[in-house]
């Protein structure tokens, strides 16, 4: 079998990394193009994957139509020296690709259409199969497949992934000590337009408070106001989610990290005013209480959660006891993801 897949995305390598190694390891052929954009190519070159860039990342809302040609140029090129029997991404290129040249296209997405709703026009009707969760409201059609599971657990699901311990005398660390972990993001991709997250206010008050109580780690896409220049994370990208596992606390303005965290048993606080309307996290916030979001305008609440969980000695063997409600509910889902794709070539 012959697999291309298109990762434009940090959270997306992580995606499909194990299924890759999976495909590799059982003889087939895997192809990966790329985005060069912020650390993506970075991941790829640590885990070892050989890759294609297919374009370039470019900025403002005035060159993403540009940005998209050239993807789509550059990942049908790709397709057609390739000659994929399957063609998998949660890129528009790869619907499109699809559909001009050899194999099946199939569209991983972990939002629903109602908040993303200029992806799913542009690449669904164009996909061979679009891939989501079940706990998706929407109900594309006979070519729409789900599954019970994340994103997230194609590479944190405990068949995939043990935190390494060592993180922590790496990063200067004994085991056991408090430190929390803070995730600032830019909010300047295409689906964050005109969205917003902490304000410099919350983080100075956030880094004030958890600094009490043991030392503060920030990982952010921007640069770092000076104040929080100390803080800064200084492990490779690919170590993020053992330094996660091992955190008491995690707050940001970030939707990927605040699930990879929950998914970890790490209570995960978020701020952004994506709050109330993206469906995994809310579910993962509804049923397993494992994230609480608070809106932009709600930082004081946000503030005092993070304060009453810090102060509750029964908070972590609480988050420990509703990620392992989440793990019997939720699969593997790169060993659904290999069986499925399996599926289609047989």
């Amino acid at each position: 079998m012959r697999i291309l897949v298109d990762l434009s995305h940090p959270a997306h390598v992580h995606l499909f990394r194990h299924a890759i190694r999976l495909w590799q390891a059982g003889g087939h052929a895997v192809h990966i193009t790329t985005r060069e954009k912020d650390i993506t190519t970075t991941l790829l070159r640590n885990y070892g994957f050989e890759f294609e860039v297919a374009s370039v990342e470019r900025k403002g809302r005035l060159r993403l139509v540009r940005a998209l040609l050239e993807h789509d140029y550059g990942v049908w090129r790709a397709a057609r020296r390739f000659r994929p029997d399957v063609m998998l991404g949660t890129s528009v290129a790869i619907a499109h690709a699809g559909r001009l040249g050899p194999g099946r296209s199939a569209v991983f997405n972990e939002d629903d259409v109602a908040s993303s709703p200029f992806f799913a026009r542009a690449a669904y009707p164009f996909a061979h199969h679009i891939v989501t969760p079940d706990s998706l409201p929407d109900r594309l059609g006979r070519k729409h497949v789900t599954y019970p599971s994340y994103h997230e657990l194609a590479y944190l699901h405990p068949a995939r992934f043990t935190p390494d311990v060592r993180i922590l005398q790496d990063i200067g660390l004994q085991q056991g000590q408090f430190f929390s972990v803070l995730r600032f993001v830019s909010l300047k991709a295409s689906h964050d337009i005109g969205q917003r997250g902490l304000s410099l206010n919350a983080k100075r008050e956030l880094v004030r408070m958890l600094s009490a109580r043991g030392p503060v780690f920030i990982t952010s896409e921007s640069p770092l106001v000076g104040e929080f220049e100390p803080h800064r994370l200084a492990v490779a990208p690919e170590r993020i989610h053992d330094l996660l596992a091992f955190a008491g606390l995690f707050v940001g303005d970030s939707q990927s990290m605040a699930i990879e965290a929950a998914v970890l048993g790490t209570p995960a606080l978020r701020c952004n005013t994506f709050v109330g309307r993206t469906p995994v996290i809310e579910e993962i916030q509804a049923r397993y209480g494992l994230t609480l979001g608070f809106r932009p305008e709600q930082e004081t609440d946000l503030l005092a959660t993070a304060e009453r969980l810090l102060a509750d000695p029964h908070t972590p063997a609480r988050w420990q006891e509703q990620r392992a409600r989440l793990l019997a509910d939720k699969i593997d889902l790169t060993a659904w993801m290999v069986d499925w794709v399996q599926g289609l070539v047989e």
